[in-house]
Formats: structure tokens, sequence, C-alpha cells
């Protein structure tokens, strides 16, 4: 039987989609579940993707043999760009098929998969597909990691309609605590003002205190 798999996005690029997988595959792996993480395309790499190197850091594992043969990061690009571009850039088109199979390998063997995508949900992924609709033809809930930085109402409400128009399910909310440092006011205005709003209008989804970890 495969396992789960919960795509994580964010409503901007840096916003800390990296920790936020990391540290709750742990409290996954702490629950008793076998979990597992994979990046679906890094940008601004070689050889092995920073970002599962950290999830490894946070999750307390070394290497997984799926790290080390590619599964958990089946698409590295050198240019640190959006993956339409940096594909573009390379000469080698983005190879959604492969990619595919390779998370189908990880959810025949773990009981959750963890997919973190590359910048926001609107990212183009090639010059025809948004990783938001690839989302959408896979069927997989997706974890919305914000936090507190001004401005993040607005972009995370707009992602939730996203979500919503096109029919993706919410698995959850993780909220950053590294910005609440930023502007307290401002952070813990927004992140009521979130919860609520999540609540009312999702109230199956998760919400999760990513806590702010000195590994960013």
């Amino acid at each position: 039987m495969s396992g789960e798999v919960v795509f994580v996005s964010g409503i901007d690029t840096g916003i800390g989609k990296t920790v936020a997988t990391g540290w709750l595959a742990r409290q996954w792996i702490g629950q008793g579940r076998r979990v597992i993480t994979q990046k679906l395309v890094q940008t601004g790499c070689t050889g092995v993707s920073d970002d599962i190197l950290l999830h490894r850091r946070l999750m307390g594992e070394g290497l997984f043999d799926e790290d080390r043969d590619g599964t958990t990061m089946p698409a590295l690009y050198a240019y640190p760009a959006s993956p339409h571009l940096a594909a573009e850039l390379e000469g080698r088109a983005l190879d959604l098929e492969a990619i595919a199979v390779a998370t189908a390998r990880l959810r025949a063997r773990y009981d959750a998969v963890l997919v973190e995508g590359a910048g926001g949900l609107m990212v183009p992924l090639t010059p025809q597909l948004l990783c938001i609709d690839h989302v959408a033809r896979q069927g997989w809930p997706v974890l919305l990691v914000t936090s507190g930085r001004l401005g993040s109402i607005n972009h995370t409400l707009l992602s939730l309609e996203a979500l919503a128009a096109r029919g993706i399910g919410l698995h959850g909310v993780a909220w950053n605590l590294r910005d609440d440092r930023d502007d307290p006011v401002i952070a813990a205005d927004s992140r009521g003002f979130l919860r609520r709003w999540t609540a009312a209008r999702f109230p199956l989804a998760h919400w999760y205190d990513v806590p702010a970890l000195a590994l960013e």
C-alpha cells in the first residue's frame, strides 16, 4: 500500500519551506512513522540537493539510500532561477515523468513522503505548467508555509484561494516563527488572523508552529 504524499509549498521564496519540511518529518518520525522527504526540483546546485541535506540534519538522520541514488533529488539545475528558466539555460528539460516514478518509489517504501517544491505555488516548472497545476494533477494535499513578515496575510490568502480554486486539499499551514522576531506586533496579529481564517474555511487543516532554528 502506498504511503501518503504531502506537498510543501510556501507563500514566497525564502519563507522557510526547507526547515518546515525537515522539522515536520522529524515530528512524524517521533510518532513512529516511516518518513522521507523529496525535493521536486532544485535550482542553484549541482551534485546534491542542499535542501535534502538540511532535511536530514533537521531529522537527525544521515543520508538515505534513496538520497545516494538520486531518488529524493531527481531534478537538479545549476542556475539559481525558476525551474523553467534553469532548465532552458541548461538545455535539459524537466522530466516530470521521471520525477513521478521517483516519488512512487518512495511511496512504496515509506508511510509518508514530504515533497518540497521550489518557490511558491505559481512558479512555472515548464513554460506551459505551473507548480500548482502539477500538484493538482497529482492530487496531493498541500502544506503551506507562511510567517509573520509584513504582507504575509495577503500572500497567504491568495495562496489559499488558488488552492481552493483548483480543488487542492489543504493539509495544513506551517507558521515559521523565525519572522516573528522582526515585528512581534504584526506577527502576533497576522498569526491570529490567519489561524482563525484557516480554521473557519478549512476546519480539517492542521496548524504547525515551526520553531526558529539555528540551522537556518
